[in-house]
């Protein structure tokens, strides 16, 4: 690939995924494999005025290692210097960017259930820091081809070929092959934006999905939780920054208890280095309560077991079907792009900095009790079809078509 093009997608990294600020602090979160690049990434974090650049590296093969001979009560906690690192997180409140590159395959054949009570521990852990710096700064996730990565996705190309295909991909749907990056998602967020500010001003207070396959599923809505799309901003500073690098959502956090129905995956979900496939979920006052799947069923039980709201929805999120991703016809075996291919949603944590006034619930408790789902995790699937139909009830009662046949209606565009 060509390197002004990789270079130029790092500043869009630093600059709008996740805006840093004058002399603020950033940690970088990489696979060893993507060392090159994150030597590009630093010194564009740096020219954009970063005061200091920590880097974590990471290797999913150690990963698979620790996991295979270390005990769980050893795993299952945070050492010392990582409750430090937490600290200084609520301390300094670096903007923090997740290079993703790994193998999808790399945790293949792990216990899974050894590996669900370390999740489950460590998360539980990892939330009592994080719920004391999330929303105060800057985050980003964007991909980078790794090795095995790319030949999964491409098996039949060569690792070489297929490393600069994946790249090709990447880049074309981050928006940064062609023309000036940041020009090009100014554009793209003020077009999600616009979708955003249309479902804010009609007051929904229902959605309706359905489509051929058997999805019909009714999710209900929390008055004073809005719709986003493409950026946010930090809790009392406002920065605004762009967490995923490509994204092409509106989302909201539904009502924990109020989803009721049936919803069909329509695309593999990788997880745990292993695919679930061809489910789907029942839903019954907001819980799932019942999981079928051709692929892996057990471990889609598993994983709405980590804790006790793993099993209700945390984020209703609106994709086009025919968004730039699903285009390219590319299963990329990564939640950060096949989410942003159609519609999904995501079971686990919502967001709670979608509130109108936070301040309002200034706990955990105080939150689930408005309807806001608290967990551990937040596991996204995806159920946009070429036919899908979602029509949204407001609070007079009137239906608004939001999708028609996967994408969005004349009434929203």
């Amino acid at each position: 690939m060509e390197q002004s093009k990789i270079v130029n997608y790092a500043k869009l990294i630093a600059r709008v995924g996740i805006n840093v600020q004058k002399g603020q602090e950033v940690d970088i979160t990489s696979e060893v494999e993507q060392m090159d690049f994150v030597r590009i990434l630093v010194e564009e974090v740096y020219k954009a005025g970063a005061g200091k650049v920590n880097i974590n590296w990471t290797d999913s093969t150690i990963t698979k290692l620790d996991i295979e001979y270390a005990n769980v009560e050893r795993l299952s906690h945070l050492q010392s210097y990582e409750i430090a690192r937490q600290e200084f997180n609520i301390e300094k409140h670096p903007a923090r960017i997740w290079v993703d590159s790994e193998d999808p395959d790399a945790l293949k054949g792990i216990d899974q259930k050894k590996y669900g009570k370390i999740i489950s521990s460590r998360g539980k852990e990892i939330r009592s820091y994080r719920d004391k710096y999330d929303d105060y700064c800057q985050w980003c996730i964007a991909g980078v081809p790794g090795k095995k990565w790319a030949t999964k996705v491409f098996p039949d190309l060569s690792e070489e070929d297929a490393i600069e295909a994946l790249w090709e991909a990447i880049l074309k749907v981050s928006r940064a092959y062609d023309g000036d990056p940041i020009e090009n998602w100014e554009k793209h967020n003020d077009n999600l934006v616009r979708h955003s500010d249309k479902l804010n001003s009609l007051n929904l207070k229902k959605l309706h999905y359905h489509s051929s396959n058997g999805t019909d599923l009714t999710v209900e809505l929390i008055d004073d939780v809005l719709w986003e799309a493409g950026g946010e901003f930090t809790k009392e500073t406002k920065i605004p920054f762009q967490p995923n690098i490509p994204t092409e959502e509106c989302f909201t956090t539904p009502h924990r208890l109020k989803t009721n129905g049936i919803v069909y995956a329509t695309k593999p979900l990788s997880y745990r280095g292993e695919i679930i496939d061809k489910f789907n979920i029942r839903f019954e006052n907001g819980k799932a309560v019942e999981v079928h799947a051709e692929k892996n069923e057990e471990l889609l039980k598993n994983m709405l077991t980590l804790d006790e709201n793993a099993c209700y929805l945390g984020e209703c999120a609106l994709v086009p079907f025919h968004s730039p991703i699903n285009e390219t016809g590319i299963l990329f075996y990564s939640t950060l792009y096949d989410e942003n291919a159609s519609c999904h949603l995501a079971l686990g944590t919502g967001f709670d900095m979608l509130l109108k006034d936070d301040s309002l619930y200034d706990t955990n408790e105080k939150k689930t009790e408005h309807g806001i789902n608290k967990s551990i995790v937040h596991t996204d699937f995806m159920i946009g079809t070429e036919d899908l139909c979602i029509d949204g009830i407001d609070d007079k009662g009137i239906v608004h078509k939001i999708f028609v046949n996967g994408d969005w209606s004349a009434e929203i565009k």
